[in-house]
């Protein structure tokens, strides 16, 4: 009887490897895709900032990606370059032993504050796109 459980519980846990791994193909082959676009241009040097969170301010991220069109930008690339930035944040905050995701900051959370960015249409009433977000505690 155990040994039936241990079966079920390590192909449960190959089809799980194995649905990770597709996931992360299917978000690398996106980002890929995204870089070799109309806009990679712009995007690539976002991106760069996005692995050297550790060493950029806020204020630089933010400044920088308001200074992109994103009006000229389509929303599939635009969703690609959310996620890439959430993955980011949280990397970084586990990093620091942090929370992955904290909404209780007393400023608006980094990820509602790049996302007003990307999407200032969909912004909560009262979102300040840009201007409040601040750097994690090293």
């Amino acid at each position: 009887m155990n040994h039936r459980r241990s079966e079920k519980k390590d192909k449960k846990l190959a089809d799980n490897e194995r649905l990770l791994r597709w996931w992360k193909k299917f978000h690398r082959e996106e980002r890929d895709a995204v870089l070799v676009g109309p806009h990679g241009a712009a995007l690539v040097e976002l991106f760069r900032m996005f692995k050297n969170l550790q060493h950029m301010q806020p204020a630089q991220l933010i400044g920088f990606a308001r200074s992109i069109d994103w009006v000229a930008i389509d929303t599939n690339t635009k969703l690609v370059t959310l996620h890439e930035f959430n993955a980011a944040v949280t990397r970084l905050r586990e990093k620091h032993n942090m929370e992955p995701i904290d909404d209780t900051v007393s400023d608006e959370p980094p990820f509602r504050t790049f996302k007003a960015i990307l999407f200032p249409e969909r912004a909560p009433t009262g979102a300040k796109p840009g201007l409040s977000i601040s750097k994690p505690a090293a």
